[in-house]
């Protein structure tokens, strides 16, 4: 240190503009209404709430009451199991104790606290109130969870289920004895004496109406960071109402201020939306003092149009799982396919009856079990998206193993089947296939045959058809609209190193027509390979580690966003079964997501909407998630340590680059570097235009000047001023110059024919002067593909 001076604080600061991993936050749980008779010896304040969230991670607790508190204690319940998490007086030192146990909270177990107080010694009624003759029960406890998912602050307000607590262990209520010393030390002149006259409490109360600035009333003060809006100190013998008239106009506060507008149920997940957003700013208080260029989007001008997502944003965006959906509860076969339909509802392609096993195919992937005949129920279903309703159902007994599914722009549903080796074009209220394509049950590897196909993609522009083929063949073949072969593309994996073009299962298709370009889920290479649809010539390929040996499915949203789902690690890997975001121009993943409720087992299909509405198929699990972006901080100043701090608004809408229109022929397509170029180097026109334009722009006026002298000469002078041409030109150029006592002065012309102030013309505004956007391309970067051995036989599915 410069200043010779040894830094003794034992804190060590460490500083990284790496993300973390986990965030560490505060759940509180807190009785809103308990009222403690005079005089009762024993009154019991219970709260209990349901876990909504992800897994969270105990670690410590603190307890807090006023007074009368004698006892606080927590717990998990889970399969009707207490553990306890901590058991505290209330009148020790309050601090935050260590969990003796570790204790990890899943989704749907039960929080629980009991506050036991006594109401010897009050003359009146003590309710739940702000200062130290009111009051409180309170359990804190600190958790850590992982940072994707984190909410760094949660509330539990009532009592879910009252007559759970019959079975509460009996240590809750035994009273924690505590010397009268600590007593003394804790509360010190405040401390009641055995003389409880109520009219000596009251002039004490009159005297010093006290906040206890452990109670949730402070909290929610330096929260909300405005005082004047919370009732911290109220009336000494408040009535009933008014205490429960307080507590409502708190809560009232706190909705107002996070989330500025009304809610009627008053459950856990509620309250923790309605302070999640203010809460934040504990831990992203270091991303507001970061650079003002590392936290604003960025987007550069894309490659082609491509949607550009900047590196550094990649954390701003995430996806949870809607637990209100109730999609896990449809009573489905395996679940192989999903699509979204133009009206945007969901279509659940699924088989019934009907399972894939070992026993389904021989050696040359023949199908075996032709007797068990068609799958009986309708096995393509359409669902409400926000409500998992039934709108409609069709493709009773016609699949023997459903796959693939897709949605063209006309609302026709594009399927494959692979016992059957077939590919069918159905429409939405058809009994029979429109289109049929490959024969049935017949495998094969030519123009006519398919091999277990797995997907289809329809171009919306051209209605080219294209089939991924398959489990046993390696190849993306591509059909005119009336189902003519035009080409095909691929070969099977080479020993070693998987090299551009080869497949081990292509497993789902994923067109992107605003690029022109179609993207396949190379299943057990563990990848997505991106190709123009024209020529079938490899583009790209996206690889990261985190996909581990098997990627699934892979899904396209215009606006730059692709997302997969990879399959479960082989035994001794640590890559887990996950969703992935990822930005299509640098391939770079955003965010990862999982499920809360149940968990993913063969994640087989993704679809996801423009407005980054995701939903998963799983074949084992024989579920659909469903999974929508995480709302975002708002903007707002933050005044911390003497520093204000603008906090970025991250909403929901997340800034998309536009997207250009596929080119409508080949010749244009070809020609689209071409194009780009034009249009930069029509950027610079423009500019030469614009400042061609300001230079012409004072020799008109100066004309229309003259124009305008030239006919006040001749409505005085008449006929006559025609005939002195060089006296007049003389004048006109001697007014100019302002000479003489007739001259024209500019400023007096405007301000007496326009009637502006003779001061000085308006200052010109500036904004909107530096909309240049940059040119440069964006970067095409990927991954590597890395060697690995051969894994062993793909599952079927």
């Amino acid at each position: 240190y410069t200043d010779k001076h040894k830094d003794c604080s034992g804190v060590t600061l460490h500083l990284t503009h790496q993300k973390q991993p986990l965030i560490a936050g505060m759940y509180l749980m807190m009785s809103v209404n308990t009222v403690i008779p005079p005089g009762k010896k024993v009154v019991d304040a219970d709260i209990a709430c349901h876990y909504k969230r992800s897994p969270m991670h105990l670690f410590a607790y603190r307890v807090h009451t006023h007074r009368l508190g004698k006892v606080v204690s927590g717990y998990r319940v889970r399969n009707g199991q207490w553990t306890l998490i901590g058991r505290q007086s209330p009148q020790l030192p309050q601090a935050f104790y260590p969990v003796k146990y570790p204790v990890d909270i899943s989704y749907d177990d039960i929080l629980a606290a009991r506050c036991v107080f006594s109401g010897e010694g009050r003359a009146t009624e003590t309710h739940i109130g702000g200062t130290a003759n009111d009051e409180m029960c309170n359990f804190y406890i600190m958790y850590y969870m992982e940072a994707k998912h984190a909410v760094s602050y949660m509330t539990c307000t009532q009592n879910a289920n009252p007559e759970m607590f019959r079975n509460i262990p009996q240590e809750a209520n035994i009273p924690i004895p505590v010397k009268s010393d600590v007593l003394k030390m804790m509360h010190g002149h405040h401390e009641e004496t055995k003389d409880s006259d109520a009219s000596s409490l009251l002039q004490q109360d009159k005297k010093e109406e006290i906040l206890d600035h452990g109670d949730f009333y402070s909290l929610l003060s330096k929260l909300l960071g405005e005082r004047e809006d919370v009732v911290h100190v109220h009336k000494h013998n408040p009535t009933e109402k008014t205490e429960s008239d307080l507590v409502a106009e708190i809560a009232n506060v706190v909705r107002k201020k996070d989330l500025a507008r009304e809610k009627t149920n008053h459950d856990e997940r509620d309250n923790t939306i309605l302070v999640r957003d203010r809460i934040q700013k504990f831990h992203r208080l270091e991303s507001t003092l970061r650079l003002p260029e590392s936290r604003h989007f960025s987007l550069q001008q894309s490659k082609h149009g491509e949607g550009s997502w900047e590196k550094k944003h990649k954390g701003d965006f995430h996806i949870a799982e809607a637990v209100e959906w109730p999609g896990l509860h449809l009573k489905l076969g395996q679940v192989s396919g999903l699509a979204l339909d133009p009206e945007n509802n969901l279509v659940v392609f699924h088989r019934g009856d009907h399972v894939w096993d070992e026993n389904s195919f021989d050696s040359k992937f023949v199908y075996q079990q032709r007797g068990l005949g068609p799958i009986e129920q309708n096995t393509i279903i359409v669902l409400n998206p926000s409500n998992a309703k039934l709108l409609h159902s069709t493709g009773k007994s016609l699949f023997y193993l459903p796959h693939g599914l897709t949605v063209d722009k006309n609302g026709n549903y594009w399927v494959t089947d692979v016992a059957l080796h077939q590919v069918f074009k159905l429409g939405a209220n058809d009994k029979e296939p429109l289109l049929i394509l490959g024969v049935a049950l017949q495998p094969g590897s030519d123009k006519n045959h398919f091999c277990q196909p797995t997907d289809v993609a329809v171009d919306p522009i051209t209605g080219s058809i294209y089939v991924s083929d398959g489990y046993c063949n390696s190849r993306i073949i591509q059909f005119s609209p009336n189902g003519l072969y035009v080409m095909q593309w691929g070969e099977e994996t080479s020993l070693g190193r998987s090299r551009p073009g080869q497949f081990r299962i292509p497993h789902s298709l994923a067109l992107i027509p605003d690029l022109s370009q179609l993207c396949v889920a190379d299943r057990e290479n563990g990848r997505i390979q991106c190709f123009r649809l024209e020529t079938g010539e490899f583009t790209r390929e996206i690889k990261h580690k985190a996909f581990g040996r098997e990627l699934f499915a892979v899904s396209y949203v215009p606006g730059g966003l692709l997302f997969a789902v990879n399959g479960m690690p082989y035994p001794g890997e640590a890559e887990s079964v996950q969703g992935f975001v990822m930005n299509f121009s640098t391939g770079e993943i955003i965010d990862t997501f999982i499920p809360l409720r149940k968990s993913f087992e063969m994640p087989h299909d993704i679809a996801a909407s423009e407005d980054r509405t995701v939903f998963v198929g799983d074949v084992h699990a024989k579920t659909v998630w469903k999974f929508t972006s995480a709302e975002k901080m708002e903007h707002r100043s933050v005044k911390k340590a003497g520093i204000e701090v603008q906090e970025t608004k991250e909403s929901e809408t997340i800034v998309e680059a536009t997207l250009k229109n596929k080119p409508e022929s080949t010749d244009s397509l070809k020609n689209m570097d071409k194009q780009h170029l034009v249009q930069q180097t029509s950027t610079t026109g423009v500019s030469f235009v614009l400042i061609t334009t300001l230079l012409i722009i004072p020799v008109v006026v100066l004309l229309a000047i003259i124009v305008f002298i030239r006919w006040r000469k001749t409505t005085v002078y008449g006929a006559d001023g025609e005939h002195k041409p060089d006296s007049s030109s003389r004048r006109i150029l001697g007014r100019l110059r302002g000479k003489g006592g007739g001259g024209i002065n500019l400023g007096n012309f405007f301000a007496n024919h326009k009637g502006y102030s003779r001061k000085g013309f308006d200052r010109l505004s500036t904004e909107g002067s530096d909309q240049e956007k940059d040119e440069d391309d964006g970067t095409d970067s990927e991954e590597e593909c890395s060697a690995s051995p051969l894994p062993p036989a793909p599952s079927s599915s």
